[in-house]
């Protein structure tokens, strides 16, 4: 059966779903909770948790990457953040969960405009490995190449290069673009790289050397990109998409494994169990996290896209506090709703279906549009 639609007599489109389009099945074995593992590992790293914090000044400090560090996760930082402008960015974090909304993407514009450092980029990563956890950073592409020395020499274990979109083969007619094959070759710590969103994107960013894929384009939170370029890709068709890429890949490389992490639309514990049930090895937390008492927001939640200073798309949402990192991740939880005890829901789901770990879990039965009708 044919999964494209004719939207017209001229155009054709192939038909994506999202987490909510999609549940997993029961199968004959369940197993207790007890007996789950979640943990994975990505190049030398053993983590115990499939969580990655996204690398936005509402999400992640030097204190709560180190926190997440402990809890089991990666906290990964952004490095053209607030923490990397400022030397003290607490009043600056302050002043931004005071904002109204009629003034917040001006004034976050302004606030964002100050340089980034590299002086701070290396205090901020040092601050990270003294608290004896794994240390992970974030640069966009377009500032990779200015300041990736900077964050090799400061001791990043795993280094992030995350935009809205990032291919393998950009097109510049203005300047050299960044060769990710040959920066990734060269350098010695592994490189996570993304968003992509489509099985060809994927798999031309795991023939650069990448360690991981994040999969995503314009579907979280705090993202506008829908609304402002008309892109967005469903997270279920995107993850599984990929992962059908790392297959593919692993059989061309002769047994190289790249991970699969879902970044975007993974907000509540189902989303995060649909995510790996596509495909995903681990996923990366935004907003979800955003919600803990520790995180910088103060209860708000925004992205680099918010303070574009030529095109913002994204907006800084709120998105409240329903507890500690500890208690957000691990419970136990008082709410109902999937925002509390993420790794708790996904340890239950993983028993309820019989499945032992992560790789066993990601061959689930799913089922489509369980509560369409």
């Amino acid at each position: 059966m044919s999964n494209e639609i004719e939207i017209g007599r001229a155009k054709r489109a192939r038909r994506a779903y999202s987490f909510d389009d999609v549940a997993v099945v029961p199968s004959r074995r369940t197993r207790d909770p007890e007996d789950v593992s979640v943990s994975w590992q990505i190049d030398a790293y053993h983590v115990d948790l499939p969580v990655l914090a996204a690398p936005m000044d509402s999400v992640m400090s030097p204190a709560t990457a180190i926190e997440l560090g402990r809890l089991g996760g990666i906290g990964v930082l952004d490095l053209e953040g607030l923490w990397t402008r400022y030397e003290d960015p607490e009043p600056i974090l302050a002043e931004i969960a005071e904002l109204s909304e009629e003034r917040s993407v001006l004034r976050m514009q302004e606030l964002y405009a100050e340089p980034v450092k590299p002086e701070l980029i290396t205090a901020r990563l040092k601050q990270v490995r003294a608290g004896g956890v794994t240390v992970a950073g974030s640069l966009s592409p377009q500032r990779t190449q200015e300041h990736w020395r900077t964050v090799v020499e400061a001791g990043v274990d795993l280094f992030v290069i995350r935009g809205t979109t990032v291919s393998a083969e950009h097109v510049s007619s203005r300047a050299e673009p960044l060769n990710l094959k040959r920066f990734i070759y060269e350098l010695d710590v592994p490189v996570v790289v993304g968003g992509a969103a489509t099985y060809t994107a994927a798999l031309h960013l795991m023939r650069t050397g990448a360690a991981g894929v994040l999969v995503g384009f314009g579907g979280g939170a705090a993202h506008t990109t829908r609304r402002s370029l008309g892109i967005h890709v469903p997270m279920a068709t995107a993850v599984a998409d990929v992962a059908a890429a790392r297959r593919d890949y692993l059989d061309e490389s002769g047994g190289r494994y790249v991970h699969v992490i879902a970044d975007g639309s993974v907000g509540r514990s189902g989303d995060l169990v649909k995510a790996i049930a596509c495909g995903a090895d681990a996923v990366m937390l935004g907003a979800a996290l955003a919600r803990a008492s520790e995180a910088p927001g103060r209860g708000w939640h925004w992205g680099s896209e918010a303070h574009h200073p030529v095109l913002p798309r994204g907006e800084r949402v709120h998105v409240g506090t329903v507890g500690s990192l500890a208690e957000i991740l691990h419970g136990p939880s008082t709410q109902a709703d999937g925002t509390v005890n993420l790794i708790g829901a996904l340890r239950r789901t993983m028993a309820t279906t019989g499945y032992s770990d992560i790789k066993e879990f990601q061959r689930v039965e799913v089922v489509v549009s369980p509560y369409s009708g």
